[in-house]
């Protein structure tokens, strides 16, 4: 234990305050931001080349490599979203919410919510 100026310290205690790093240094404050016109002018030429690239490439026909099973996956799928779109336009918003409302008064009370106010 020593003793500095009629107070205990310890010598680990002292050795953690001994350096300090410097003053604080403060997010954005003296911070000076680079322009960037001449990256956002090298991206935009960048996406130039390539609309013309793909616009040259859209006229070659490409082979399609699916496997049978995936074409036969997507025929189905899009017969089944058929399906689906016919099914709903077949009754109106107003037959739906008649058919909903109708399920819901045949459930028996103990679905509905509890009242919790113990003032009223």
């Amino acid at each position: 234990l020593i003793v500095n100026r009629g107070r205990c310290k310890n010598d680990r205690a002292m050795a953690d305050y001994e350096h300090v790093g410097g003053s604080l240094k403060l997010k954005g404050a003296g911070v000076t931001k680079k322009s960037k016109k001449k990256k956002e002018k090298a991206k935009q030429n960048e996406e130039l080349q390539r609309g013309a690239d793909k616009i040259l490439k859209d006229d070659v026909p490409l082979e399609d490599t699916r496997t049978a099973a995936e074409k036969a996956f997507e025929r189905a799928q899009k017969e089944h979203e058929a399906q689906r779109i016919k099914k709903k336009a077949q009754t109106s918003h107003k037959e739906e919410v008649q058919k909903l409302n109708s399920y819901l008064e045949q459930l028996s009370e103990h679905y509905d919510i509890p009242k919790v106010s113990w003032t009223k």
